[in-house]
């Protein structure tokens, strides 16, 4: 036979599922199961910490164990950058994620500071800076209402974006458009991107920044932005909770056989 906490955590899972709990529903208090007659304290607290483990709850200080979203936001690969959305409107990348996955949003999830710090190693070799060099930091925390996402922090060279809207700290983007827009209007209008992923265990710090359950990875994005003529305008990093996403990819494939024939 099962043990008690583990029959009680396949009751609540199945729950769950079905949707008798919906996502951002708190679960009882665990002295309202024990009340109940579903087990002991230490029953139910096990039971909760499997949910936990398997990605089905958060449990948090002042929060108590609410259940997570189930369907992950869509990541959009290249269509998440198109210029019609920043350059022509209003649907910074984030904002296009959210769009595309039907989910609701407000401009202020995103919040952010700014610093002018020492390049880490990183962001000084992708724009090609001496280490110690001086760069604007844009840190962002972005939310899913209460919920954390995924922090992003651009790096930019100070000639590049000192005075503009960049460097204002208010929350949410920076302004119309967002920071693509601004450096469009100072005459860096970007071209193209590269993009690299890595999966890693998240540090103590970004646990609790993005509420991670126990046992989640994160999905490390480096993300670097030239303009036409190969100038680096933006090195970023994020970190993004990896159950929260879900990665799309929709591209036009190669044929560089064909290329090379038409170039003869």
């Amino acid at each position: 036979m099962a043990p008690k906490w583990r029959e009680l955590a396949d009751k609540l899972a199945d729950q769950i599922r079905r949707g008798e709990f919906a996502p951002g529903q708190r679960l009882p208090q665990i002295r309202d199961l024990v009340d109940a007659g579903e087990g002991s304290k230490t029953t139910v607290h096990s039971a909760y910490r499997a949910l936990e483990a398997e990605g089905l709850v958060t449990s948090s200080r002042g929060h108590g164990t609410v259940v997570r979203q189930q369907v992950p936001l869509k990541r959009l690969g290249v269509a998440r950058y198109d210029k019609a959305k920043w350059r022509d409107g209003d649907e910074v990348a984030f904002i296009a994620d959210r769009v595309a996955s039907g989910r609701p949003y407000r401009r202020n999830e995103q919040t952010q500071s700014v610093s002018l710090v020492e390049a880490p190693p990183e962001a000084a070799a992708a724009h090609g800076l001496p280490a110690g060099a001086q760069v604007y930091a844009r840190a962002r925390l972005v939310k899913e209402g209460d919920q954390p996402t995924h922090t992003l922090t651009s790096y930019y060279r100070p000639e590049h974006v000192e005075g503009t809207r960049i460097v204002d700290p208010s929350p949410g983007p920076a302004g119309r458009g967002g920071g693509f827009r601004v450096l469009y209007d100072a005459g860096y209008e970007i071209d193209h991107m590269k993009e690299q992923i890595f999966a890693r265990t998240p540090t103590a710090d970004e646990v609790k920044l993005l509420q991670l359950p126990q046992g989640e990875p994160v999905v490390e994005l480096h993300r670097t932005t030239y303009t036409a003529d190969g100038t680096v305008v933006e090195f970023a990093l994020g970190v993004h909770a990896a159950s929260r996403f879900a990665w799309e990819y929709d591209f036009q494939v190669p044929d560089s056989a064909n290329d090379r024939e038409g170039q003869e």
